[in-house]
């Protein structure tokens, strides 16, 4: 009996030292490149600005530009990883997700309330750069989080 139980905790070790080694694999193919998040932040940017041209069809062509975008950005990072990682996924990196969800609110409701009720001409493209660049470095910090929880550092 005793035999068995050392035979199933060996087998348990080595389950286990095979699952850490596989998520250190993954924690080391999974950050994308800074490309990637560049482009993300010129996408949002980019749409977000449209809003200063107060011009419908200008604001849908943003859109469907950003949505092809995004569509792109996901297709390679699937090529480059062989997988896709919810952004909002349940554990750590929500702090991240929550930090752009208050950050993305403030700025725009901030930006439209000037452009559009105070007749600040420009303040979305304003807005829209510091968009860009916040989820460019909030882009940085969730894969950071979420290597380091693959890692088993958190």
């Amino acid at each position: 009996m005793e035999s068995n139980e050392l035979h199933d905790r060996a087998a348990a070790e080595a389950e286990l030292a095979a699952l850490a080694a596989t998520r250190t694999a993954l924690a080391d193919r999974v950050v994308q490149p800074l490309w990637y998040d560049v482009l993300l932040g010129l996408l949002v940017a980019g749409f977000v600005s449209s809003y200063a041209t107060r011009d419908p069809f200008w604001i849908m062509g943003a859109f469907l530009v950003f949505m092809a975008g995004i569509w792109g950005l996901v297709a390679v990072y699937r090529r480059l990883t062989g997988m896709w990682v919810d952004g909002n996924r349940p554990g750590p990196t929500r702090r991240a997700i929550r930090v752009w969800a208050v950050l993305y609110a403030a700025v725009l409701a901030g930006g439209a309330l000037a452009e559009y009720l105070l007749g600040v001409r420009g303040v979305m493209v304003v807005a829209g750069i510091v968009l860009g660049i916040g989820i460019v470095v909030i882009s940085r910090w969730w894969a950071r989080i979420y290597v380091a929880e693959l890692r088993g550092q958190l």
